[in-house]
């Protein structure tokens, strides 16, 4: 009986390591971004992972920061976009509202020719999902939070189910190339529960109708922790989104290991036509992963709009 079930829990074994070999390479692969058309906008969603400021040494560390922080630069040089949401850019020193946040300075230091967009005074606007755009390209118009909260509209509340403060952050932009106007709404709903996943898009896509329903070019991106096809992709497509078919992972659990389809997307509508990609940059640089996410990049066409 025991040779037996040594046996069985043998050959499960193997089929499951089987299984996660096939599931990464269906989900691995690494194309690299074309180079951009002339008269095209190119857009970017990247989480980077917060830092933990209270810890030296160890994974999301002050100390693994030192490690990263190369390497991210050199992604964003990669990545190359016009304007790109980042999710998790914040040192993280319990509590909400600090004023350092490590990742903002480092590359904006490092990237002159881009500013941030969606930041403000910690204390009255939330900066850790900043969304980088390149000054000779756009203007910033506007800026805007909400919290996935009861009380959207109070500042780092509590999640509908009482969790971490989670928000989204959104700007609105001039292509000072062609006059068009957009905005970019910039998501990263709850990994550790559903129903605060769909009650938050639930609540994004009552915000963000209004502008469809106008005719507004909007773009929606960022960590949604949902695959497409998952309700809480459909709820946002039925506001008039068009999901860029992002294929294969988009998070990797720092090591490189694809087990699943992305959860991190690119979405637009309006005057808004995708020209090439997505594209998922799934590579280390100098060596090391920048964070347990893949950056995604996707090129379009704006018209005039409303």
């Amino acid at each position: 009986m025991l040779i037996t079930l040594i046996k069985i829990c043998g050959t499960l074994l193997v089929a499951f390591v089987a299984l996660v070999g096939c599931q990464t390479v269906r989900n691995s692969g690494n194309v690299p971004i074309a180079d951009q058309a002339a008269n095209t906008l190119r857009l970017g969603t990247y989480n980077v992972h917060y830092i933990i400021l209270g810890k030296d040494t160890g994974p999301w560390s002050r100390g693994d920061w030192d490690r990263r922080k190369v390497p991210l630069a050199l992604a964003f040089d990669d990545i190359n976009a016009d304007a790109i949401g980042f999710q998790e850019m914040e040192s993280f020193a319990r509590g909400s509202g600090g004023k350092i946040n490590l990742t903002l300075d480092w590359l904006l230091l490092n990237n002159p020719d881009y500013a941030a967009a969606a930041v403000g005074d910690p204390d009255v606007f939330p900066s850790t999902q900043p969304i980088f755009y390149r000054r000779e390209r756009l203007a910033l118009l506007d800026q805007g939070w909400f919290f996935f909260s009861d009380t959207p509209d109070v500042i780092y509340a509590p999640t509908f189910n009482e969790s971490y403060p989670a928000f989204t952050s959104w700007a609105m932009f001039r292509d000072l190339h062609n006059g068009a106007e957009f905005k970019v709404v910039n998501i990263h709903t709850d990994f550790g529960s559903r129903s605060n996943r769909v009650q938050s898009v639930e609540l994004v896509a009552a915000r963000i109708a209004p502008w469809i329903d106008a005719g507004q070019t909007v773009f929606v991106l960022g960590d949604l922790n949902a695959r497409i096809g998952d309700k809480v992709v459909d709820i946002l497509a039925d506001t008039g989104l068009d999901f860029a078919p992002v294929q294969g992972a988009t998070v990797h659990f720092n090591r490189g290991i694809n087990l699943f389809g992305a959860i991190d997307h690119i979405a637009s509508s309006g005057q808004a036509e995708l020209a090439a990609g997505p594209f998922v940059l799934r590579q280390k640089y100098a060596g090391e992963w920048p964070t347990d996410h893949y950056p995604v990049v996707a090129d379009y066409r704006l018209g005039d709009t409303p």
